[in-house]
């Protein structure tokens, strides 16, 4: 018998998953070449490119509290619309940015739109969806933007092997494009909105400031971006640096980690929610998933061994189990703070809530080399430590939190619903 559908599909979902695919061919277009990207587009040399990039980086982190703020007045729909023009007109100004103000500018205006999109996304999430719905469409959006992003570095590869060095700026334009599709894939979409069942509290960063239960989850995942972080920054130093192994291995683990969380992402965590867990068990699994990676990693370091076909095995092997981490953690974590935050201030407790991701993101590079230069195993051994802390946080949390945010509404009955269709 036909299978039948086990859930009724949220207006214009289509529409915003195939958004994210297009913003992530977007992003994997220049994210992976970042230094030469610019170096290229603007003509500067790669350690102005480098500082500026850091600095505008970093003051960009001020438009997260703008952008919760407007999300809760406005939406978080119209303030998607504006972050996605902002980066579609930087991309589109990049090739003219030759001199350094005119970079430092440009940079600083589309980092601030980096750094406010995952937030408002968020809350585009609790918008649209409710219960386990929200759960599935992260997990969809999450393999979507990484499909996307390995299809964007493919086809950024291409382009240069074929133009050449003038390639990058077809690229940067390439970006302005995939913004601007994705902003009009947007329009479908419709808010759920549900009736007040009390008096409307003050909206307020005073009000995310006095919710510790919140902030708790925040500094949690701020541990846990850590360990995001490590596959971009430590990954190739300790490769390299420490084992000596071959660079290309770098990049056999970026393959492997954006080829599993596109293809296993939705499979993952639909096992996750048919299971029943609740999201902050899950996203404690995933942090200890984390931990047994970087546990074996750091006996990787220990025994150096020096057949490079070995490394890549035993490298290879223990991506995969990190990769099963950032699958069971990401949907379970980020949905969990999306439905921890009271509706009428949304917008800025996923700000707060994004701040834990930019923070880990800018410290990370000289918090992993600092610890790499005392030992090839120390940076393994301290993320452990704090894999294994925000485990400990998210479990104590899990009382003080809304019952609706951490039981996974409906998982078990579509569980259910699914065995009988397919026994049918």
């Amino acid at each position: 018998m036909r299978k039948q559908k086990t859930y009724q599909r949220i207006p214009g979902e289509r529409s915003m998953t195939f958004a994210a695919a297009v913003n992530g061919v977007g992003n994997g277009m220049y994210v992976p070449f970042t230094l030469v990207f610019f170096h290229y587009v603007t003509g500067l040399s790669f350690p102005v490119v480098g500082a500026v990039l850091t600095v505008t980086g970093l003051a960009g982190m001020a438009a997260l509290p703008l952008a919760g703020a407007a999300v809760d007045r406005f939406g978080a729909r119209p303030v998607q619309y504006v972050l996605y023009t902002v980066r579609a007109l930087g991309f589109l100004l990049y090739p003219a940015a030759h001199s350094l103000p005119a970079f430092a500018a440009v940079a600083f205006v589309t980092a601030a739109a980096d750094r406010a999109f995952p937030a408002a996304q968020s809350a585009l999430i609790g918008e649209v969806a409710r219960g386990a719905d929200r759960d599935r469409l992260q997990a969809a959006l999450r393999a979507l933007t990484n499909g996307g992003s390995g299809a964007g570095a493919l086809l950024a590869t291409l382009v240069i092997g074929v133009a050449g060095s003038g390639a990058y700026t077809y690229a940067a334009w390439g970006n302005a494009a995939t913004c601007t599709l994705a902003a009009l894939l947007l329009r479908p979409l419709r808010p759920v909105r549900t009736e007040a069942t009390g008096p409307r509290r003050k909206a307020g960063y005073r009000m995310v400031a006095a919710d510790r239960p919140f902030l708790t989850l925040t500094a949690a995942n701020f541990l846990n971006a850590l360990s995001y972080s490590a596959l971009s920054v430590l990954f190739p130093l300790f490769i390299v640096q420490w084992l000596h192994g071959p660079a290309a291995l770098t990049g056999t683990a970026f393959t492997v980690n954006t080829v599993l969380c596109a293809v296993a992402g939705m499979f993952v965590a639909g096992r996750v929610r048919g299971a029943g867990a609740r999201r902050t068990r899950a996203a404690a699994l995933g942090g200890m998933l984390f931990a047994l990676s970087f546990a074996g990693l750091a006996l990787l370091g220990t025994v150096r061994p020096a057949q490079g076909w070995l490394i890549g095995t035993l490298l290879v092997a223990l991506v995969v189990v990190y990769t099963l981490g950032e699958l069971v953690h990401s949907p379970s974590a980020e949905v969990l703070a999306v439905s921890a935050a009271p509706e009428e201030t949304r917008g800025r407790y996923m700000a707060t809530y994004q701040l834990s991701w930019s923070l880990a993101k800018s410290v990370s590079p000289s918090l992993f080399t600092g610890l790499l230069a005392l030992d090839g195993r120390v940076p393994w051994l301290f993320l452990i430590g704090t894999s294994a802390m925000a485990a400990v946080m998210l479990i104590r949390v899990e009382r003080r939190l809304p019952a609706e945010s951490v039981v996974v509404a409906g998982a078990g009955r579509v569980l259910r619903r699914e065995s009988v269709a397919v026994a049918s």
